[in-house]
């Protein structure tokens, strides 16, 4: 490490980045949709269109909010389908190697996800890559909100990691797929990286005026030109 710099630190968004789920989302997305008479979605138009907080992304398909009732109804769906699907899922190419060789070079790296805590970390740990993170945070409280305020504990959370010392959100590249990924970042005045692989087409990430890739390891090739 050049003298003077700090090692970045990595925070992986899950859904749709480390994990190749976006077409379980789509499944899911087209069933919930369903309960309220909104034709499916291809995948090409749900990148378009998706957006944060979910109830807006809802509105933009509806032309009004769901009430609360009809809300309630559609997550619920949502998570009962994606569950089904997810099993079937698999890390994104090239993953399971980018997360090796990071922590190999002494790099340390969490996951922040709005995928439910209690649910992400035993899917994290079934994929067998849990000890190459320092932390990780899953959603706590309702669904379908943004990340921004979640970043916020999750770095509170880092600063009191045991033998690891130096984390900051100076010093932290966030690598996710949604254009709410660059608004946490933000938040908390951390950089980020977007992938194109998952919820948001490549024009409406690079809405977002942050760098914009087509693979993980594009990503974290980036983020080990970034320092504090």
């Amino acid at each position: 490490m050049t003298p003077g710099k700090t090692r970045t630190h990595l925070v992986w968004d899950w859904n749709g980045t480390l994990l190749d789920d976006i077409h379980a989302v789509i499944h899911a997305t087209n069933a919930a949709f369903a309960e309220v008479e909104l034709a499916p979605l291809t995948l090409e138009q749900y990148r378009e269109m998706y957006c944060v907080p979910i109830p807006r992304f809802y509105e933009r398909l509806l032309g009004r909010l769901p009430t609360e009732a009809e809300w309630e109804r559609m997550d619920d769906i949502f998570h009962r389908y994606y569950a089904e699907r997810r099993v079937a899922c698999g890390l994104t190419a090239g993953a399971e190697d980018l997360l090796a060789q990071w922590t190999l070079a002494g790099h340390s790296q969490s996951i922040l996800s709005m995928y439910g805590h209690e649910h992400l970390v035993p899917v994290v740990r079934g994929y067998g890559i849990e000890s190459h993170f320092v932390r990780v945070d899953g959603r706590t409280g309702p669904s379908g909100g943004s990340k921004a305020l979640h970043m916020e504990r999750h770095f509170e959370a880092l600063a009191g990691v045991g033998g690891i010392s130096g984390i900051s959100p100076a010093n932290s590249v966030v690598i996710g797929d949604a254009v709410d990924d660059a608004v946490a970042a933000a938040h908390v005045g951390a950089r980020a990286v977007l992938y194109t692989g998952g919820s948001h087409s490549r024009s409406s990430l690079l809405a977002a005026g942050v760098p914009v890739v087509d693979s993980l390891g594009e990503a974290v090739a980036l983020a080990e030109t970034f320092s504090a």
